[in-house]
């Protein structure tokens, strides 16, 4: 008897909304009674008033008081109750929404009382027949989300048309194709996986851009440390140099000053001498001027007559220094100092050019625009377009040509002469460049190229234009390639000086001599550009 009076005692002071003992108990208009806390929180959740149990919907909050008998049947038999653990809720899972302090793994959810349930919160739902009648599925979060706002019923459907999802009752998407909400995910999935494949795709592109262009800023940091050292090491000797001299023209100067003052220092010193013994004999003339006595006088004068020994002054002088020419003497030898480090830097260009290769326009790959000697190495704009066979290897976007030649390995060098060209453009491209489209002519789309426009001379870099030193008018541009250091040089012939060098480069396959005449505009620029022969003696 007293486990069937526990037992129904327990059934009639448990909350149904947290399944615990009755803390302070209160009763709706319909009958049913829950904790204070229960009912108010499950009503501050919903958008409408209504019983979770028998789900009478209320038009305005309920006034809500105290069950007095319910609230001593429960403070009796509370201290005898213990409520059965569970594990907590995990980030990923669904909690319990009725759990007060620690919420548990919510086990169920209620689409009727829009609530997720624990296995001791679900209780009621297995076992009151009003709540049985409610319909379970399987835990989800925020459930009025799920929830049609205008029928309070699941949504359950997807409409194509509107883009929305919408529950059995919406009647206004009828006319428009409406499918199951997993039919739709997974059309949704197969697109979200190829937006995700473009996505990566695009992380890729943009990734192996930032790595480009780290490349470069380290190439950059390369070339200006070679550059730095070999400029610091040429000018510092050149410094060098200029404080040598400099020091031999003071030492010059200041030994001729030296040689000046002591000459005169001699002569002053002796004329000091004579001036002292000249004084002397005054003084002596002086004093036996006023001497009387006869005898004395005579005696005396005979030595006195006669002024002492000195030297004829007359043709003496003292010349200044002449220091024309020690300045310039200088100069001169810091001229030839200079005229040396030039001479090293012409040597290079003599050690390139021992790589001569002799290569010749290739016509299957010239532009119809352009004109080409019969041995191959002239060519030129002219405006008129001839027939010739289209082909994968011919270029037709831009005015270009390569040679027959190309190279896999080792190293390569040839010339050629731009003299009266304002326009021009020349250097390597990689074997599979695009020749029929309008692409940047960059190292990234292939091209190592130097480029002479508006009295400008640039690098086509990837990241921007390199503009390069222009001394003078070129008459002739070499190229030397080593394809297996990645490095491509340019050289002013004529002024026999290094223009640029694109290092690091990365060569998978065949490089080609690549040559752009341009536009002859109106016969300003009809010059050929002419592969030229190498004259080392030069």
């Amino acid at each position: 008897m007293a486990c069937a009076k526990t037992s129904w005692s327990l059934d009639h002071v448990s909350c149904s909304i947290c399944l615990g003992v009755f803390n302070i108990p209160v009763s709706t208009p319909c009958g049913h009674n829950f904790c204070r806390t229960c009912i108010t929180k499950f009503w501050d959740d919903q958008v409408q008033y209504k019983c979770p149990v028998c789900n009478k919907l209320f038009h305005t909050r309920p006034d809500l008081r105290v069950n007095t008998l319910l609230s001593e049947m429960a403070a009796q038999i509370r201290p005898s109750v213990r409520v059965k653990e569970q594990p907590c809720v995990e980030p990923a899972e669904v909690p319990c929404d009725v759990c007060t302090g620690t919420q548990l793994k919510a086990v169920k959810s209620c689409l009727m009382c829009l609530t997720s349930y624990c296995h001791t919160h679900l209780e009621p739902h297995q076992r009151v027949a009003g709540l049985k009648r409610h319909e379970l599925v399987e835990p989800m979060d925020r459930l009025e989300d799920r929830m049609c706002k205008k029928h309070d019923r699941l949504l359950e459907l997807f409409c194509q048309t509107d883009q929305v999802c919408v529950c059995l009752f919406c009647t206004d998407h009828k006319s428009h194709p409406v499918v199951f909400l997993k039919e739709e995910y997974e059309v949704k999935t197969a697109q979200l996986g190829k937006i995700e494949s473009e996505v990566q795709q695009m992380i890729q592109e943009r990734k192996q851009k930032m790595n480009k262009i780290k490349d470069t800023v380290k190439r950059s940091k390369a070339d200006a440390d070679r550059e730095i050292a070999g400029g610091v090491q040429v000018l510092t000797a050149l410094m060098s140099s200029i404080e040598k001299q400099r020091d031999d023209f003071i030492q010059t100067v200041e030994e001729k000053l030296k040689s000046t003052e002591k000459q005169a220092e001699g002569l002053i010193k002796e004329l000091e001498q004579e001036i002292e013994d000249l004084t002397n004999r005054s003084s002596e003339v002086k004093q036996l001027t006023h001497t009387e006595d006869h005898l004395h006088f005579l005696q005396t004068f005979t030595s006195l007559k006669n002024p002492p020994h000195t030297r004829d002054w007359t043709t003496v002088e003292v010349c200044p220094p002449s220091y024309v020419g020690t300045l310039k003497r200088s100069l001169e030898q810091l001229e030839k100092t200079l005229n040396m480090e030039m001479k090293k830097l012409c040597d290079e260009l003599k050690r390139v050019q021992q790589y001569e290769v002799d290569v010749t326009l290739d016509p299957d790959t010239a532009n119809p625009h352009l004109i080409m000697s019969e041995d191959g190495k002239q060519v030129y704009h002219k405006g008129v377009v001839k027939k010739h066979p289209d082909n994968p290897k011919r270029f037709t976007r831009f005015i270009c040509v390569v040679t027959k030649q190309s190279f896999s390995s080792g190293r390569f060098y040839f010339e050629v002469q731009v003299k009266d060209k304002p326009t021009w453009w020349l250097g390597v491209a990689r074997e599979s460049i695009n020749r029929k489209d309008n692409v940047r002519f960059t190292p990234e789309k292939g091209f190592w190229t130097i480029h002479f426009y508006n009295d400008k001379l640039v690098f086509r870099d990837t990241l921007d234009d390199v503009h390069l030193p222009l001394r003078e008018e070129l008459q002739r541009v070499g190229v030397f390639v080593d394809y297996d250091e990645g490095l491509v040089s340019f050289y002013d012939v004529e002024a026999r000086v290094h223009m640029y060098s694109a290092t690091g480069c990365t060569f998978s396959e065949p490089l080609y001599p690549i040559l752009n005449p341009c536009f002859h505009n109106k016969g300003k620029n009809s010059a050929p550009l002419i592969i030229s022969p190498v004259n080392q003696t030069d």
